[in-house]
């Protein structure tokens, strides 16, 4: 235990993890590890983690909905690196699949062909097969299937 850390009551940490849960949508797992900077006790932490998601503080469906509408609109990431990272902050694969619904199947293919347009303009690569290669190399590490990716390489490298 840290000692120059100041101590919260029950109802002080409820507080200030309602305005920490009211500012962005949270998962379980990092509303835990902030009960965890604040050195509650494991009853305590029950205690609130249960009176947040009464409050509708806490909602894991819809962190995942928000993260994944976030993740795939800003960063332009596939459904396999949104998923990763959902797993990561210990959401599960029910509501990983639930929050992957707010993905239309349209507008992922075009952020796909969009993100590899893009990506061909920069590469000055003269070999096409490994202009190919650069091109689905980029596109996987942002997430998308490969079977995607080789398809839309192909289709745009011909």
């Amino acid at each position: 235990m840290k000692f120059n850390q100041p101590s919260f009551t029950v109802d002080e940490a409820l507080q200030k993890l309602m305005h920490f849960c009211a500012y962005r949508d949270r998962s379980q797992k990092e509303v835990e590890d902030k009960l965890d900077s604040m050195n509650m006790i494991p009853a305590a932490k029950e205690k609130i983690i249960i009176e947040l998601m009464q409050e509708n503080f806490l909602n894991e469906e819809r962190f995942s909905r928000s993260f994944v509408r976030g993740k795939f609109r800003i960063k332009k990431w596939g459904r396999i690196k949104i998923t990763q990272e959902l797993k990561k902050r210990g959401i599960s694969s029910p509501i990983i699949k639930l929050g992957l619904t707010e993905i239309k199947e349209s507008e992922y293919r075009a952020t796909l062909y969009e993100l590899a347009e893009k990506k061909l303009e920069k590469l000055t690569e003269p070999n096409s097969f490994k202009k190919k290669g650069k091109l689905a190399d980029h596109l996987l590490r942002k997430g998308y299937e490969s079977s995607l990716v080789f398809d839309c390489a192909n289709e745009l490298i011909d």
